[in-house]
């Protein structure tokens, strides 16, 4: 287990939660991954804004924390793949919900004078 996650483990466990899946990307790639098994380049096209050693980086995590499981098939040029974990499913629900919420905030924009309106 990483270190910041059992950091997190002493003080709450939504700190946990934040440890495991608050970097960038992270929950980006979980929802992707929710459709299926990926490679690196699939991610990487799904995910433009990300560069190649963030995605490494977060992928890398992720699999440490058990959310992601990553094969590589013994091939020239080698394929890597990724799927999620038992674990990484269990968080389908809650990243489905953050998709809905993040999308209606999304509509939603500020008048001139800085309250939020809804827009149609």
């Amino acid at each position: 287990m990483r270190l910041p996650v059992r950091r997190a483990m002493e003080v709450c466990p939504v700190e946990v939660a934040v440890s495991v899946l608050g970097g960038t990307w992270k929950l980006t790639l979980v929802k992707h991954l929710l459709g299926g098994t990926r490679r690196f380049n699939e991610l990487g096209r799904l995910v433009p804004l990300a560069n190649t050693k963030t995605l490494t980086r977060q992928l890398r995590e992720l699999e440490e924390d058990g959310v992601v499981r990553r094969v590589v098939h013994p091939e020239v040029p080698p394929r890597v793949e990724y799927s999620l974990t038992e674990l990484g499913r269990s968080l389908e629900k809650i990243v489905l919900a953050m998709d809905t919420w993040g999308a209606a905030f999304a509509q939603r924009s500020t008048d001139r004078r800085g309250r939020t309106v809804d827009v149609p």
